[in-house]
């Protein structure tokens, strides 16, 4: 396995590969990224693996500075997966002197994480390009616990005619329901034991689905009851959208998608659940 920290390695290792199946991370892999790497490796003659804390996503200096990170580990990890690259460039040469290009997307960009985290997606669209342009994969693998950016990110390769296609796998849960994420390992041991919460917030809108409901108003309550009522009071959305545009609506007969973001101390966590098909 190679490990490159230059655009030059990179490029110059993506041309000794055929065809490639990227997986773009953050680093802290947990369970859930390695998922990736596996189906990604099922399709592909090689897999790159990329861990690269993205600056130009994160709204603020202390959330950035406090993301986990460990790239010994990593690397170990995807060594044992059969990853035949893994590109982990430093900021300051990814984003050098006097870079003044982003990639803003709008759409379904603007609604829910978009007003909640200003300038999130334009960095996550943007480093997103830049991967793209220089591995240039086949496809790439993303998990459904970040569904809105996953929806962004079809979006914009779409409207930007990049050749690549956007493979999306379920969310991947722990035993007890919570979603696979980095930042969980900042959780302290109580804010962790009401973490499943979510889960089970979601598992009653989809329960009430499946007996018939389609309000919206009834399963954003529900859902919002389940998360008091055990504690979690700093609620930024509880919410039931249409999975494509993002929007709300006042009945579903199809293409309902619940989402959640809920804040448990200094940690702000995310998760969603498909209600409907999209026909």
């Amino acid at each position: 396995m190679k490990l490159c920290t230059t655009i030059q390695e990179m490029r110059q290792e993506r041309a000794r590969l055929g065809a490639v199946g990227f997986v773009p991370t953050m680093g802290f892999l947990h369970e859930g990224h390695l998922s990736l790497v596996r189906r990604a490796r099922a399709e592909n003659e090689a897999v790159i693996v990329s861990l690269f804390v993205n600056p130009i996503q994160f709204g603020s200096a202390d959330d950035l500075a406090n993301y986990p990170r460990a790239l010994e580990r990593d690397v170990a990890l995807l060594r044992e997966e059969g990853v035949a690259c893994v590109f982990a460039p430093e900021a300051a040469a990814f984003y050098p002197e006097g870079f003044a290009t982003q990639v803003n997307p709008e759409g379904v960009a603007l609604e829910l994480e978009g007003p909640s985290r200003p300038g999130h997606f334009a960095g996550v669209a943007t480093v997103l390009t830049k991967f793209f342009n220089i591995i240039q994969p086949q496809r790439a693998y993303f998990g459904q616990k970040d569904a809105q950016q996953c929806a962004v990110v079809r979006r914009f390769v779409k409207d930007l005619n990049i050749p690549v296609e956007i493979i999306t796998l379920p969310t991947w849960r722990e035993k007890d329901g919570v979603a696979g994420s980095s930042r969980n390992s900042r959780l302290t041991e109580a804010e962790r034991l009401q973490a499943p919460v979510l889960y089970q917030a979601l598992c009653r809108a989809r329960d009430l689905v499946q007996a018939g409901e389609r309000r919206r108003a009834v399963l954003e309550t529900a859902m919002r009851d389940v998360l008091v009522q055990a504690g979690l009071t700093e609620i930024d959305y509880a919410t039931v959208v249409d999975p494509e545009t993002f929007q709300a609506k006042e009945t579903f007969t199809e293409g309902a998608l619940a989402l959640l973001a809920v804040r448990l101390g200094a940690v702000r966590l995310i998760d969603n659940m498909p209600l409907l098909p999209v026909p």
